[in-house]
């Protein structure tokens, strides 16, 4: 086990549900100084685990552990925190409770703050599902949080997006006939749809003119199908996916008790300086989303990634995107905060 584990006891979640015996796996990277003003939290995207994060971390890159203290929380529902396929009865499988991107965002401040006694936090930085994470801290936390990063993500699912994550959902309760009793039923098998769905969002029109697969090592469209989008989503537990999709459609940063959806006055709450990068040919978390939402923000600056690599511009695959996001991360980290 490459990781930690932090017990949270039992959680009552946004929802009002209690999930007994919670706990959030995370891992860190480096060593915290003394004055606990080091500290960079990089949480893991939908159906990542910490160690897809672990291309933007090394030794010479702004994420540098001889540098920084780097906490990577594990999601909700993803495997290795609490989920469906690892909590026992009543909340196992189909049964574990709805939990929100701010659900998770709170279970993480405890983390950081209980275990490690931090106060202020140099950078929160993630990928698609962790870029609304980083989004969401900077809107809970404004005096603690200095700087975010979301790249390739956005602070709401906007109506697009939900359509998208819906049609991976109905490719998956379709393997049951949409009878929500059978979900039990469902495995990793019934998958592969939901791979083939998300196949036509992950990367651009352009990605598959070009035949960028080839890159990646795979002859043909048809190997690339079933080597990247079948084989990763059938990694996956369906109920794992099930309960992430869930926390996906309702993610906004505005649905806490703090903003009670209003999500323009959430935007212009965040005082963190904001570096938001999106991909400039992402289908389902849009340029022009961001776009709408860095105006908001009274510190932010929208770079967009020019990639033809999607949203997977933002996935540790292509060199000159990951260049990109790092030289951009280092120029946010070398600005100066009041804090």
């Amino acid at each position: 086990m490459d990781y930690e584990i932090y017990d949270l006891g039992d959680v009552t979640l946004q929802s009002g549900v209690t999930l007994p015996d919670a706990f959030l796996a995370y891992k860190t990277y480096g060593t915290l100084n003394e004055k606990k003003d080091n500290v960079i939290v990089y949480p893991t995207a939908f159906g990542d685990q910490h160690v897809q994060n672990e291309w933007l971390i090394g030794h010479g890159m702004a994420l540098d552990p001889h540098k920084y203290f780097i906490i990577v929380p594990n999601l909700l529902g993803n495997g290795l925190s609490s989920s469906p396929s690892n909590t026992p009865p009543p909340f196992d499988r189909a049964h574990f409770p709805q939990v929100t991107i701010y659900d998770n965002v709170t279970l993480q401040h405890r983390l950081v703050t209980e275990k490690f006694g931090i106060q202020r936090i140099a950078l929160v930085v993630g990928w698609s599902m962790g870029g609304i994470q980083a989004f969401q801290w900077g809107a809970s936390y404004p005096d603690m949080v200095e700087r975010i990063a979301p790249f390739a993500g956005l602070a709401k699912t906007w109506p697009h997006t939900n359509v998208v994550l819906d049609g991976m959902k109905a490719a998956l309760l379709a393997a049951v006939h949409f009878d929500s009793s059978k979900l039990h039923q469902l495995t990793s098998a019934d998958m592969r749809a939901v791979g083939r769905v998300y196949a036509g969002w992950g990367v651009s029109q352009a990605f598959y003119r070009e035949g960028l697969y080839r890159e990646m090592g795979f002859e043909s469209l048809a190997d690339f199908m079933t080597g990247v989008w079948e084989d990763s989503f059938m990694k996956m537990d369906p109920h794992n996916v099930l309960a992430m999709l869930w926390t996906g459609q309702h993610a906004d940063i505005s649905a806490t008790p703090s903003y009670n959806g209003d999500f323009d006055k959430a935007l212009r709450s965040i005082q963190a300086l904001a570096c938001i990068m999106p991909g400039s040919t992402d289908l389902f978390c849009s340029a022009d989303d961001n776009e709408y939402e860095a105006k908001l923000m009274p510190n932010a600056v929208l770079h967009p990634i020019e990639s033809i690599w999607g949203h997977f511009a933002g996935r540790g695959i292509n060199s000159a995107d990951n260049q990109f996001i790092d030289d951009n991360l280092k120029r946010l980290l070398a600005l100066s905060t009041n804090g």
